[in-house]
């Protein structure tokens, strides 16, 4: 079993805490009395699709640090 770095996990706590900050903010502005505004409910429709966004950043900054630790290995070999 490979040995992780935890440096390159603690990257992806950001991208994870803004989009637990979204989700909260989401749920914040579906109150009643943000329902009068269009701009609120544009907000909240592309909600999901920045969150989406977010994953796949974070799929990408986690794929290149495995690969970057693929070569670190193959190097060491």
């Amino acid at each position: 079993m490979k040995n992780h770095s935890s440096k390159k996990e603690l990257i992806l706590l950001p991208i994870l805490l803004v989009v637990i900050i979204m989700c909260i903010a989401g749920h914040f502005l579906l109150q009643a009395s943000f329902q009068d505004s269009n701009i609120i409910e544009y907000m909240l429709a592309a909600l999901p699709f920045l969150m989406f966004g977010f994953v796949i950043l974070a799929f990408k900054i986690a794929s290149n640090s495995e690969d970057k630790e693929r070569e670190e290995q193959s190097d060491k070999d």
